[in-house]
């Protein structure tokens, strides 16, 4: 599976983006946040706060709730400001 950094998260990774091969037990994109918690101290810092980074599925906008079920690419990015 792709997943793409956007922002401060890419910046404290260090990467822009990445093939993970999946746990079976992550299955919604709240278990992919917690999972990626502990994938180093880097991933640590960059999803502490999970509950602010946006999530896209295949490039669409989805809630942490949401099924990965056959996703092949997820984007994570910071809450976006504009006016």
């Amino acid at each position: 599976m792709k997943l793409v950094y956007f922002a401060w998260i890419r910046e404290r990774i260090g990467l822009e983006e990445e093939e993970a091969e999946l746990p079976d037990t992550i299955s919604t994109v709240d278990d992919l946040l917690r999972w990626q918690q502990g994938r180093g101290e880097e991933y640590a810092a960059a999803f502490s706060e999970k509950e602010t980074i946006r999530v896209a599925l295949d490039q669409f906008h989805a809630e942490h709730s949401d099924p990965l079920n056959t996703v092949k690419e997820i984007a994570f990015f910071p809450p976006m400001t504009g006016g």
